[in-house]
């Protein structure tokens, strides 16, 4: 009997889930350079190894941060992925996909994926979509764990040098200049966001200014992907992914508050791993233009 193979790529880690079994097992996520791809497969097969994945497979369906862009890249990398696997099939698609998939359950509505990195998704009820940010920690990801962990490392470094104000955030032992030298770089950057959660908890200022100004980023993207959708009527939000789970109200509240009268935030019906094994499980209704399907011959 054949399975199929659900799997989740994100930045901080990459999630594989056996269907029907639902043994599920973890792999490290995406890694920025030029040798991604490999990495990537280094890690679906690690985790597939771990699941014990051995029945002949029917259907992949992946969500990754790093979908390859340039033209043709998507199917070769699929290809591997049929290689890998043994699959008879690979759905290939970008993780705001699968994470919109998982969280609205009947395809209309704004998602906003928000861990390492942040993208939204926006879907109407024709099936047309918008994808708004996603940019990459360089030149995009307003409000994700990246750009909050990055603004409090620079709080750091700005009361270390006496150029900015006092904060609890410099209470750590931790050099944030070593971090140049790291492979997973973004990563850990992004690791030290629960660190300004918890000083902004305690009252310090400038970690909750760091956590208003990512609030006010995350409403602005989450209005702009409303205003993309047709009619006047309340729109579907759901907030999903690392740091929306780790930050809950801290980080909704602010967000709540500074969004317009019709987009409600209402909870994700579930994970992008869930949205992964619907891609894989079920037709595809507004998701198949994003998808990229390789059937091997």
């Amino acid at each position: 009997m054949k399975v199929d193979v659900a799997i989740d790529g994100g930045q901080s880690a990459l999630r594989l889930r056996v269907l029907p079994t639902n043994r599920t097992a973890t792999a490290p996520g995406y890694t920025h350079g030029p040798n991604a791809a490999d990495q990537m497969l280094k890690a679906i097969h690690q985790a597939a190894t771990e699941a014990g994945l051995k029945a002949p497979v029917g259907v992949v369906a992946l969500g990754l941060t790093g979908y390859p862009p340039a033209a043709g890249a998507a199917e070769a990398f699929a290809r591997r992925v049929c290689e890998l696997l043994g699959a008879d099939e690979v759905r290939l698609t970008q993780d705001m996909v699968t994470a919109h998939a998982g969280a609205l359950a009947d395809g209309y509505g704004v998602v906003v994926a928000a861990g390492t990195g942040l993208v939204c998704l926006a879907v109407d009820r024709d099936g047309s979509w918008h994808k708004l940010d996603g940019h990459g920690y360089l030149f995009g990801d307003a409000g994700s764990a990246f750009a909050i962990g990055r603004a409090g490392l620079a709080a750091v470094q700005r009361a270390r040098d006496g150029r900015g104000p006092v904060t609890k955030l410099a209470d750590t032992t931790f050099d944030p200049v070593t971090l140049y030298r790291s492979p997973t770089l973004v990563d850990d950057v992004a690791r030290f966001a629960p660190d300004v959660l918890r000083c902004a908890a305690e009252g310090d200022v400038v970690a909750n200014g760091i956590l208003s100004g990512a609030a006010a980023d995350i409403a602005e993207t989450i209005d702009a992907a409303v205003a993309k959708l047709a009619g006047t009527s309340p729109v579907p939000v759901a907030c999903v992914g690392g740091l929306f789970a780790g930050a809950g109200e801290q980080l909704l509240a602010p967000v709540r508050a500074r969004l317009s009268a019709r987009a409600h935030l209402t909870p994700a019906a579930g994970s992008a791993l869930d949205g992964a094994e619907r891609l894989a499980t079920a037709e595809l209704g507004p998701y198949t233009a994003l998808t990229v399907i390789q059937r091997p011959r």
